[in-house]
């Protein structure tokens, strides 16, 4: 990515600290686990190891040390029992969910030979799952269960794990990284208008402002020939050529060019988004620019970067929320409806995700208009896979609260549009008129984010670490 952003994971474990002088034998068995326990967290994102507490004063410092790091999860063991003085003083002041770890060390109790310190030891991780979660409930905050065993293995455990560890990175890109906005939203699309400071109030994102004129001179300074060189050959291997360019066209080393130019002004800026839209007379420096933004914001996508048209922020949120997850990111909305087959046509103009055109090579051709915006240029198109697709847009209720609409359905086989749009012929287990019923009445912006494959359940989670309400459309 252009901006790399890594999760940080608290995890800590529990145990009543009455046991342990009563049976000293579960201090190196605890040990191990936690030991083993840690290991299995993955390393896409960075530990923020609290210890195996015991104590109230043990749990105030691993607060403590979690506050400091600015955690985005945390993962708390649950060893045998523990009264909840074990927990609350680590996590009272996160505003993160509590994944509850309730995975026993052995499959099955021997129950003729088990002693105490055993069953304390080995198959009493559930003692105090409950009480946990009472407690976080009064507490306000949110959580979850992971239940599972150690012995043999638990592949679903350790699929849990990864998956939270995956929705978690979202958090730390929407608070690490900015979001870009060049120009304003496409004039009367009043559903895609955002308070910027009621973004970073509840989503943590930050909003960068940029005028086009920033824009125009942004390649001015780009001279390195062989970097020029090395990206034209890129663009090209990207794109499938429809008017046969080659990486020694002029317009595609100009393209190169304003590639390598965004490239570093991303980084410069931290920029993991950018919402753009061009209004004016795409005439001279400007056109030129305007020619070339839909591929070069395309190359932007493709290393992580979301970049929306219309200057949709919401959408690009989206879009960078599936790229996280799913790695794969491409704007689309409601585009027609076949009666006759029952689906509906979901596809956009402008900048797309190279990694979610499967189904064959992404084309680039050239329009003498891009329609109801000013000017012309390259347009790209690209051919997300047959299979499941998932679909993600953001939205906001009366009172600023932002909501997550979500749907999944599959992409069929068939004709598509040939004009330059990206689009997918989607079939919903609804049926197409229930699907666009209820879609609509869920109250989404009409862009929405798509990814390749079925990825529901990973939203939910993003949508807990967020504290963001989320409605489930079909699946």
């Amino acid at each position: 990515m252009l901006v790399e952003t890594k999760a940080k994971a608290a995890v800590f474990s529990v145990a009543l600290g009455a046991y342990l002088p009563q049976f000293p034998q579960l201090v190196p068995n605890f040990e191990a686990q936690y030991a083993a326990f840690k290991a299995t967290i993955p390393a896409t994102v960075d530990i923020v190891d609290g210890g195996m507490v015991t104590t109230k004063e043990q749990a105030q410092e691993a607060g403590d040390l979690f506050r400091a790091a600015d955690v985005d999860i945390v993962f708390l063991q649950l060893l045998t029992y523990a009264t909840s003085y074990n927990m609350l003083p680590a996590i009272r002041d996160l505003g993160v969910p509590v994944i509850l770890v309730n995975v026993q060390k052995k499959r099955r109790p021997d129950y003729a030979t088990t002693d105490i310190p055993t069953w304390l030891g080995d198959l009493y991780a559930c003692g105090a799952v409950g009480e946990m979660v009472a407690d976080l409930e009064r507490a306000g905050k949110r959580h979850a269960v992971i239940t599972g065993v150690v012995e043999g293995g638990d592949p679903e455990v350790a699929a849990e794990i990864e998956d939270w560890c995956r929705a978690a990175q979202v958090r730390r890109r929407l608070r690490r990284t900015n979001i870009a906005q060049i120009g304003r939203p496409y004039p009367g699309m009043m559903d895609l208008y955002i308070d910027e400071t009621n973004l970073y109030h509840r989503m943590g994102l930050y909003t960068k402002q940029f005028d086009w004129e920033d824009m125009w001179a942004i390649a001015d300074d780009i001279a390195d020939q062989s970097a020029i060189d090395a990206k034209a050959a890129e663009i090209c291997e990207t794109f499938d050529m429809l008017g046969g360019e080659t990486p020694e066209s002029e317009a595609i080393r100009q393209m190169a060019r304003y590639v390598l130019a965004f490239e570093q002004w991303a980084r410069d800026e931290e920029l993991g988004l950018v919402a753009s839209h061009y209004a004016g007379k795409a005439t001279g420096q400007a056109g030129v620019l305007d020619s070339m933004l839909i591929p070069a914001f395309s190359m932007l996508i493709k290393q992580g970067t979301a970049c929306a048209v219309e200057g949709d922020m919401k959408v690009a949120m989206a879009m960078s929320i599936l790229k996280t997850i799913a790695g794969t990111g491409q704007l689309s909305e409601m585009y027609s409806i076949d009666f006759d087959e029952d689906l509906c046509i979901i596809g956009h103009s402008g900048s797309g995700d190279a990694d979610i055109s499967q189904a064959r090579k992404p084309t680039l051709k050239v329009v003498p208009v891009f329609h109801g915006k000013t000017g012309g240029g390259y347009l790209t198109q690209f051919y997300p896979p047959l299979g499941t697709i998932t679909y993600l847009a953001i939205t906001q209720d009366a009172q600023g609260a932002f909501k997550f609409v979500v749907a999944e359905g599959e992409n069929v086989e068939g004709p598509i549009f040939e004009f330059g749009d990206t689009n997918m012929r989607m079939r919903f287990s609804c049926g197409a008129r229930a699907f666009s019923n209820r879609w609509a009445e869920a109250g989404p912006t009409h862009h929405m984010a798509a990814a390749a494959g079925s990825h529901t359940d990973t939203i939910l989670k993003v949508a807990k670490i967020l504290d963001v309400q989320v409605e489930v459309v079909t699946r």
